[in-house]
């Protein structure tokens, strides 16, 4: 299969602040590593918290609903979180610009940016909802032009990109659409007061055997079935990693993410923690160590 002609078209709907699209990263990121050769994988970003939304009476009791939504969802994941959420994302927008915008600099550095943004509200507890934030938030992202990023993501083009992934999100597939099943998120489309929209994430897979959406948080299996179905045939099993590998790659690791994607137990030598409430998260020796992000950053 040429590079022109994928076996695969991968849409995710996500979102970075969505605790599920953290929860999800260890399977994601596996999928993404199997798929590598025969797909291409494009983002969609679904605007979990609007420009418009009604600004809450009280911010502070929203931040500490949300940090026990989070909590509740890391029950089910596996995944860190911070010990307080200092502030409720206002809006979607800023991180998802930014996130879009990374792409024109590769998928590696895409990929490496949008992880830094969920990092920032899951594991600092500090979300990068505008431009200082963001800029503390990708410090140091290997390859990555920070200033050419923040002017793009703050461009017309980038706001009309968004727009349009934002719309896209709110027509989701019909099967979707109403959706029940087990499952403490079974993906069904969110009603909204002016329609719906895809649950985050969701994975829409597209091949010679046709569409299979996988909605909701799935395991690594369940996606891999689904990509298989749209393929119309198995597809092959990566190498997996070794610990030092993984993280060369990855630069941050979880423990679900360190036995996922290695099958080891143990972070590698060198690896430098950083403890949360819900466990370590391991980070390349080589990040930056001035990644924080001051409390007022907005």
């Amino acid at each position: 299969m040429s590079a022109r002609q994928p076996a695969l078209l991968v849409t995710e709907f996500t979102d970075p602040a969505c605790p599920w699209a953290w929860g999800s990263e260890p399977a994601l990121r596996l999928l993404r590593h199997t798929l590598e050769p025969v797909c291409r994988w494009r983002r969609v970003y679904g605007i979990l918290f609007d420009e418009d939304d009604d600004e809450a009476p009280d911010p502070a009791a929203e931040a500490r609903w949300y940090d026990g939504f989070i909590r509740e969802v890391a029950a089910h994941t596996g995944a860190p979180y911070a010990a307080r959420l200092r502030w409720l994302t206002r809006s979607s927008w800023p991180a998802s610009a930014a996130a879009k915008a990374a792409e024109a600099q590769g998928p590696r550095t895409a990929e490496l940016v949008l992880r830094r943004l969920r990092e920032s509200t899951f594991a600092h507890g500090t979300p990068a909802d505008g431009a200082d934030g963001i800029r503390a938030a990708v410090a140091g992202v290997p390859g990555l032009d920070a200033e050419r990023l923040l002017d793009e993501a703050a461009s017309a083009a980038l706001r009309a990109a968004v727009a349009a992934d934002r719309a896209e999100a709110r027509r989701p597939a019909a099967e979707v659409v109403g959706l029940a099943g087990p499952g403490p998120h079974p993906g069904g489309a969110k009603e909204l007061a002016d329609g719906v929209r895809y649950a985050l994430p969701t994975l829409v897979f597209e091949g010679r055997g046709g569409r299979v959406c996988a909605p909701g948080w799935r395991s690594f299996a369940a996606y891999l079935a689904a990509a298989e179905r749209a393929a119309g045939g198995p597809l092959p099993l990566p190498e997996v990693p070794d610990a030092a590998t993984a993280l060369e790659r990855w630069r941050t690791l979880t423990d679900p993410e360190l036995a996922l994607l290695t099958r080891e137990k143990a972070p590698p030598a060198g690896a430098v923690e950083l403890r949360t409430a819900g466990g370590p998260l391991w980070r390349h020796p080589a990040e930056q160590q001035d990644r924080r992000r001051s409390p007022g950053s907005r």
